[in-house]
């Protein structure tokens, strides 16, 4: 029988993405992501995904936590 999904806490995010601006860890945690979503969209963010080239885009949570890991912050030019 599949165990069902593990929601993420922030000791997961920090644990998969490893640093990680505060800002993007709320946003992460604010899509309510499991800890597979968080894996696949860091695998993604680091160029390592399992599909390769030839794989699935990512969907759903998973592409909106690869949006967050990717995004810049706004205004860190103008400090």
């Amino acid at each position: 029988m599949d165990q069902p999904a593990t929601r993420a806490t922030a000791t997961d995010v920090r644990h998969l993405c490893g640093e990680i601006l505060d800002w993007k860890l709320g946003a992460i945690l604010e899509l309510n992501p499991t800890t597979e979503d968080v894996a696949a969209a860091v695998a993604w963010a680091g160029g390592h995904d399992e599909l390769g080239e030839e794989g699935h885009p990512l969907e759903g949570r998973a592409a909106q936590v690869y949006d967050v890991l990717t995004a810049d912050e706004f205004g860190d030019e103008q400090e």
